[in-house]
């Protein structure tokens, strides 16, 4: 299956079609301590060469930050191109500002910032010890999304989701679950949103948006073409589209106005792709859902306040106790 590909948009910059007069929406280099967040996050779609380039700068902001471009090329095995290639791949329009990033990193470093934890879960873990790696993964995925979160695009697409006249959400599996949970939440506060985990039904759907409307894709690959296709609709259509992605320069992103990243832990046999994403996309699905109820109070105060009561039987005792 082949996708065209969108409007290409200046270096550093998205634009926001489907609002009337929105502004061309910057995207920030990341703050230097997302650096190794955008390292954990990008590795595994990165070239060997890349990967090379990237661990070190993450291992050893201090040195590095010292080095030049030809230096760095040296002491990494690889090329001036690919030392260029990685720093515009993890954010930053070029070297020289790679190298400011890394060494604001190594003063923060110095100042006692804490090292980042990771731990492999092991078949003959205690259970006790599985709970304890488990939340320290958790926690790491959770602070590498919040820093290497774009707030220039965050706000875009709360500004978008809160006034749009319709809301479609796709996802499938693991992500599909996330997209249940927004659309859920938008519907608590007066949205007119729907998650679509089938395929069918998400592109029959899609190719009824209009300017105006919103179109959100969770996928943490971005290559998910169940997830591309209702989006690519969508895009086509005029609809303001959202991608929520773990790959910012995965084929998803090609018709998204915004791009979400986030990040997640390392693979392993016990600890799958679609366990760690899932925490992240969370976090950015939480992050949506408080910003738009945040814009629209009025309509979502008073929406919310309505579901509860709405469901408020169903939480009571049930008359006469258990018998």
């Amino acid at each position: 299956m082949t996708y065209s590909v969108k409007e290409t948009f200046s270096p550093g910059v998205r634009g926001l079609r489907g609002v009337p007069g929105a502004p061309v929406i910057p995207v920030a280099p990341p703050d230097p301590g997302a650096l190794a967040a955008k390292v954990r996050t990008l590795a595994p779609s990165m070239t060997r060469s890349m990967q090379r380039v990237a661990e070190a700068v993450a291992g050893d902001p201090a040195g590095c930050a010292h080095l030049t471009v030809t230096a760095l090329a040296v002491r990494t095995g690889t090329s001036e191109a690919t030392v260029v290639r990685t720093a515009r791949l993890l954010g930053y329009p070029g070297y020289r500002d790679l190298r400011l990033a890394l060494a604001a990193l190594a003063a923060q470093q110095a100042a006692g910032a804490p090292p980042s934890v990771t731990a492999d879960i092991a078949v003959d873990d205690p259970l006790a010890d599985v709970v304890s790696k488990l939340a320290r993964e958790e926690q790491q995925t959770l602070a590498d999304t919040a820093a290497q979160l774009d707030m220039a695009q965050l706000e875009a697409a709360v500004g978008a989701l809160a006034g749009a006249r319709r809301i479609d959400v796709y996802g499938i599996a693991a992500s599909g679950l996330v997209a249940q949970d927004l659309a859920q939440k938008l519907l608590r506060i007066g949205l007119i949103a729907h998650a679509h985990a089938d395929p069918h039904l998400a592109v029959t759907n899609a190719v009824q948006l209009r300017s105006g409307d919103v179109a959100l894709a969770i996928t943490h690959s971005g290559s998910t073409h169940d997830v591309i296709e209702p989006l690519r609709a969508a895009f086509d259509r005029g609809a303001t589209t959202v991608a929520i992605t773990g790959r910012a320069d995965s084929a998803v992103t090609q018709y998204a106005d915004l791009v979400l990243t986030t990040s997640s832990s390392r693979e392993s046999e016990l600890r799958p792709a679609a366990m760690s994403s899932r925490t992240s996309q969370l976090l950015v699905v939480d992050c949506l859902f408080i910003g738009v109820a945040q814009r629209t109070y009025d309509v979502a105060a008073p929406a919310l306040s309505d579901s509860y009561e709405a469901l408020a039987h169903r939480h009571a005792p049930p008359r006469g106790g258990l018998g």
